[in-house]
């Protein structure tokens, strides 16, 4: 079996892009895999077009090998953008070796440790009457994991200003109500997507009780880890970081140092189903527990399912699409074969490879427009983080 070509579609589904990556090989056998650097799909596809030069001709089987040419081919190694491209290849190649084999791809990586993966719903809000409705819809619907998603500036009088301490003061008080309706059994907690420093994110967990929040994720931007860990000697909330995280290497020192409590790994951006379980053993070693990071559709979620379900250290997968949200980002008309969400769970795919086929030829009638995420600003015009 030899690749022969390899395809990319950047293409526009609910209301992110998303660039998937269709690999060919000579037997009629291909693979999907997709990247996760939402926003610079052309930046990725660039790099495709590099690593196409000797990737043709080559043996899809072997992944391992193929996974270490593409990182180590160059004298600069790795970054998001290069990850990112080689993720969406890693992911392609597994599809292809289990459709070969006739097994699903967490046959490959040891069996499947559960029959089900567990999910955290992403809860987005502007105001705490809506935080509170639609956390009491959820909770009677069956999901017990809330991570909420605050985007109060979204609906002020200047929507693309944020203040992190006006933020921390109304958000903290919001979450305090919330804890007070719906007790302690269900599990909050909250992505504040690095709009932090550290000092104002120990103001924002100062204002709450102990036990309010079961978990913070991303307070702060992630270069620095001194900085986190200096963070995580002044507050006791368990961090969950690493979705921006491009390898194993840049998890380490988290990991190593106890700097986070839940690993944030995105299958789609850190090097694919080879890496992301490199990265599940280094965190399996040290006690801390998987949550992945899943914002951009069914090819992520299932190579994020097939992790899951060979990994012993697993809490929870984010999930967008919920009954308060949904993203469109799974349109059946572009994902016809896709897992299947069962209220806030997603039982094991057990079709052949991922479990997941793409619509190429709806992708091909699209003209794709490029994204930006909301570039924010402070009051005196300097900018800041989304």
């Amino acid at each position: 079996m030899k690749i022969t070509n390899i395809k990319c579609f950047p293409t526009s589904i609910g209301y992110r892009n998303h660039l998937i990556v269709k690999v060919e090989t000579d037997v009629d056998i291909y693979g999907w895999g997709a990247s996760g650097l939402s926003g610079r799909e052309l930046a990725v596809m660039g790099a495709i077009e590099h690593y196409k030069g000797f990737l043709f001709g080559k043996d899809p089987r072997r992944i391992g090998a193929i996974w270490q040419e593409m990182y180590r081919s160059q004298y600069f190694e790795g970054g998001r953008v290069l990850t990112s491209a080689i993720s969406a290849i890693d992911i392609a190649l597994y599809d292809i070796k289990g459709k070969a084999l006739d097994v699903p791809v967490y046959e490959l990586l040891g069996g499947k440790q559960r029959d089900y993966v567990e999910c955290f719903a992403s809860l987005l809000f502007t105001s705490q009457e809506e935080l509170i409705e639609k956390a009491r819809t959820l909770l009677k619907e069956g999901w017990n994991v809330l991570r909420l998603a605050p985007a109060e500036y979204e609906v002020s009088d200047e929507p693309k200003v944020f203040e992190p301490r006006e933020s921390i003061a109304l958000i903290a008080e919001w979450i305090v109500q919330l804890r007070k309706e719906v007790g302690f059994r269900p599990t909050i907690g909250i992505d504040y997507h690095h709009r932090l420093t550290p000092t104002e994110t120990v103001s924002f967990l100062h204002r709450m009780p102990v036990g309010t929040l079961d978990f913070i994720e991303e307070p702060i931007r992630d270069e620095t880890p001194e900085a986190y860990e200096s963070l995580r000697k002044m507050v006791s909330v368990p961090f969950a970081i690493g979705e921006e995280f491009a390898s194993k290497w840049q998890f380490l020192p988290y990991l190593e140092r106890g700097i986070t409590q839940f690993a944030r790994v995105d299958v789609c951006n850190v090097g694919g189903i080879t890496e992301s379980m490199k990265v599940a053993s280094l965190a399996e070693s040290h006690y801390i527990d998987l949550m992945p990071h899943n914002p951009l559709g069914p090819i992520c979620t299932a190579a994020s399912l097939h992790v899951a379900a060979a990994s012993p250290n697993m809490s929870w997968l984010e999930e967008i699409n919920t009954p308060v949200g949904q993203s469109g980002n799974n349109s059946p008309k572009f994902y016809p074969v896709q897992p299947k969400l069962e209220n806030a769970r997603y039982p094991v795919p057990d079709l052949p490879g991922l479990g997941v086929e793409f619509n190429e030829e709806l992708a091909k009638e699209q003209t794709f427009i490029l994204q930006e995420v909301p570039h924010l600003k402070r009051r005196d015009g300097s900018f800041t983080n989304w």
